[in-house]
């Protein structure tokens, strides 16, 4: 691995859970970077629990460890390509994982 991974939502909340796997993984990695509709999936998530003042404290302690990926004009061609192609496959996935994937170039 070259030192860096980007998160999905799901993973930083096994990463919450203690999930090994994911702990494992992440220990190799010396940089973490969170798309922003992770970040915002991750603020939602904390704020519809049952407990949001500590679910935000620790949610934003672990964002400011992250760095963030933001949407820019660069995220929308992968984002456009890779929604067509899903799309003449048939298979469309949630708005916010087109972000997250065209995030990652």
């Amino acid at each position: 691995m070259n030192g860096k991974i980007s998160l999905d939502t799901n993973i930083v909340i096994r990463l919450f859970k203690n999930d090994n796997v994911v702990t494992n993984l992440l220990s190799r990695n010396s940089m973490i970077y969170l798309p922003v509709p992770v970040t915002a999936e991750l603020l939602f998530a904390a704020k519809n629990s049952g407990r949001p003042k500590e679910n935000l404290k620790t949610y934003n302690e672990f964002i400011d460890t992250c760095r963030i990926l933001n949407i820019t004009r660069k995220t929308a061609d992968p984002y456009s390509a890779i929604r067509l192609q899903l799309k003449q496959k048939g298979r469309p996935i949630p708005e916010n994982d087109l972000w997250i994937g065209g995030s990652l170039y």
